[in-house]
């Protein structure tokens, strides 16, 4: 029997999660509530196009991980969009970040256990340390 990659785990989590259309509202509210500077942040952004992008990228950025192509562009291309001179996401923010999307995954999924939690900090702990590394 096989056993079940990080990347495995998160991907087929993020799926269960985002069978509902509410996952990642709640995500967003859960965010943007916990720092002022966070929610100012995100002040004029499309969350129609943001919620379908966060997805995108959640996909792309876990295959990152095991080394495909696609995602690491996308890895590259939001660790620009993200860096000091454009969007100015500092550092400190990204553990809000991790705090809040597992949180909601933890309430979206019905099969989580603590496996399937290692897998999101696998996943977003190299996503951070990639954030973070191109400030």
């Amino acid at each position: 029997m096989e056993v079940a990659t990080h990347k495995d785990l998160f991907i087929e989590s993020l799926h269960r999660c985002s069978e509902s259309e509410k996952f990642v509202p709640a995500f967003y509210e859960r965010f943007l509530s916990t720092s002022p500077e966070i929610s100012l942040k995100f002040e004029h952004t499309d969350f129609r196009q943001q919620n379908r992008m966060l997805l995108k990228s959640l996909k792309l950025i876990a295959a990152a991980t095991a080394g495909d192509q696609d995602g690491l562009r996308e890895l590259r291309a939001r660790a620009e969009t993200h860096d000091r001179y454009h969007l100015n996401i500092k550092p400190e923010l990204y553990d809000f970040w991790r705090a809040a999307i597992i949180a909601t995954a933890r309430d979206f999924d019905s099969e989580w256990n603590n496996d399937v939690e290692d897998a999101w900090n696998h996943i977003l702990g190299h996503v951070i340390f990639h954030m973070i590394k191109h400030y």
